[in-house]
């Protein structure tokens, strides 16, 4: 069994017990055990979520737990069930996704526990999750009538109840406490020139984007498409990247749209385009963090703690935080590390350069969220700067903050050996080789990233090969195995320049890339010409 954060394929979920032995192998590492507990539960309706939410249902009762909450026709996007595990007081939830990956009958499933925060499970109950499940002889099931997940409303056996609710309806209500709807919808009504398009990309999103951009902003229906979540989102790849959001992209530019975003199959990741422009992810969060206290009322009340990002994401946010007088932390890739800081008040704002962009109000990252901010501060800045658009907001940011030029390659299905040994070479060559030249780049740092957290002491070992020159230049190396198959290699290439902010990335990094291709060899190692994917 694999586990709960990997995404293996639907067969693999649909053999004799294996969803009963995974989900028994949840409940029985829930710390003070199943019984009693309330548990959140949904996903993002690929194919199999309805089948295995029945499955958890027979084993909940089977558990004792007292109660389970259930989006309606098993939909709950990834942040809507953080928000609910906090709103409710849960013990936790169980979440029924394989994130921005593919989806049906041969394609991914995947499922993940949440704790009472609200936020992925920390890997001391990962691991005891795992172990449960490589000895586990029994599971235990309550022979209770299939529960009909269509209508919003309870349904007692027993002590044991199981509520659904409506999916959308207290995740939006949270989003109308956090930002100015009023001011939004002003705005839209103001500037008859400012168009918005929002691509559900046939994911989780599409009920939550309709109820808040249509219905509560007031835009029109064809400012939403692919907003009906499908099991197999459509035969698509419900990753929102510039790749695989293409329709997305060809539409902001041919119909000249203002402000175009898109989410992915659970709604915890986010892109923000407009025609001519894409916010790479690490500045979208940097320049929400800047204008978090004058544009958007939640952080107007709270303050910024402190600021976040992940190891490979660029530093644009470290600039802000240094200019605003608040701390910023560099963390490994998983949201699980912010949770820590937010939970101990260190943390507001943080973000992944894969997309992910959040904040404290709840424990997991937030798509809309995200594209939210973004249609806040443009309708604060309209009040001084009539006429505003994407572009000018961004180049306005790199003029007071200089500009970190970023890109990631990802090579992916990479075979396994061959990534491992490039990684090993890089080891080898290249730690400890401080003060070594390469074209007119100077090593100033070579390691492998460990982060100690500051919270609670643990330390997160072989991070990412990092190379770090001395004008602040960075390359950074990661393996990742959250496909199906083989490993995926990401680069991640950052410069930073305070003077020329105008550049295309490709020609601000192009002698970056070269360094990177020829430190690591990767062409050598893995036969690979091109990457799969540039973000």
């Amino acid at each position: 069994m694999a586990k709960s954060q990997e995404h293996p394929r639907v067969k693999e979920f649909q053999q004799q017990n294996y969803t009963e032995n995974f989900v028994q192998s949840i409940l029985s590492a829930i710390p003070g055990g199943p019984k009693g507990a309330t548990l959140v539960v949904g996903g993002d309706g690929r194919f199999y979520n309805k089948s295995a939410i029945q499955i958890i249902i027979r084993l909940a009762a089977g558990n004792e737990v007292s109660k389970l909450i259930i989006g309606k026709d098993g939909i709950l996007s990834t942040p809507a069930a953080s928000n609910l595990i906090r709103k409710r007081q849960a013990t936790g939830g169980i979440l029924l996704t394989a994130s921005h990956n593919p989806g049906g009958p041969d394609y991914d499933f995947g499922i993940k526990y949440n704790i009472s925060n609200g936020g992925p499970a920390p890997e001391g109950i990962t691991n005891n999750i795992y172990e449960i499940s490589k000895t586990i002889s029994s599971y235990k099931s309550s022979d209770i009538p299939e529960v009909d997940l269509s209508e919003v409303k309870a349904t007692n056996v027993g002590t044991f109840t199981v509520e659904v609710v409506d999916s959308v309806a207290d995740y939006v209500e949270l989003m109308k406490e956090i930002f100015d709807f009023v001011k939004i919808k002003e705005f839209l009504n103001a500037r008859s020139d400012f168009t918005f398009l929002f691509d559900s990309m046939n994911g989780v999103t599409g009920p939550y984007g309709k109820r808040i951009f249509v219905d509560e902003l007031g835009l029109p229906i064809t400012s939403v498409m692919n907003y009906i979540p499908l099991e197999d989102f459509g035969g698509e790849h419900p990753d929102p990247n510039l790749t695989y959001a293409h329709k997305l992209v060809e539409r902001v530019e041919h119909e000249g749209i203002t402000l175009g975003a898109a989410s992915d199959g659970d709604g915890d990741r986010n892109m923000i385009i407009g025609k001519g422009t894409f916010v790479n992810p690490s500045d979208s969060v940097a320049l929400i963090a800047a204008f978090a206290t004058k544009a958007i009322p939640y952080f107007k009340k709270t303050g910024l703690k402190g600021l976040a990002r992940s190891m490979p994401t660029s530093a644009a946010i470290d600039r802000v935080a240094k200019k605003l007088g608040v701390s910023v932390y560099e963390v490994p890739t998983g949201w699980k590390f912010f949770g820590n800081l937010m939970d101990a008040q260190k943390l507001s704002i943080c973000g992944e350069e894969s997309f992910g962009t959040g904040s404290d109000h709840i424990r997991e990252k937030d798509g809309i969220w995200a594209i939210l901010a973004w249609m806040n501060i443009i309708a604060v800045v309209n009040d001084t700067q009539p006429g505003v658009v994407l572009g000018d907001i961004l180049n306005k940011h790199y003029e007071e903050f200089g500009r970190n030029y970023f890109s990631r390659y990802d090579y992916e299905e990479v075979e396994s050996e061959a990534a491992g040994k490039m990684v090993a070479h890089l080891n080898t060559e290249y730690i400890g080789a401080e003060g070594k030249t390469i074209g007119s780049y100077t090593i100033a740092k070579c390691d492998n990233f460990e982060y100690v957290d500051p919270i609670d002491g643990s330390i997160s070992k072989n991070q990412g090969f990092r190379m770090i020159f001395t004008d602040g230049s960075r390359l950074i190396f990661r393996l990742s195995g959250t496909g199906s198959h083989g490993a995926t290699i990401r680069l991640y290439v950052e410069k930073y320049d305070a003077v020329n902010t105008t550049l295309e990335t490709s020609a601000a990094i192009k002698d970056l890339i070269e360094v990177a291709l020829t430190v690591s060899k990767l062409k050598e190692f893995t036969g690979r010409e091109e990457p799969t994917v540039i973000t």
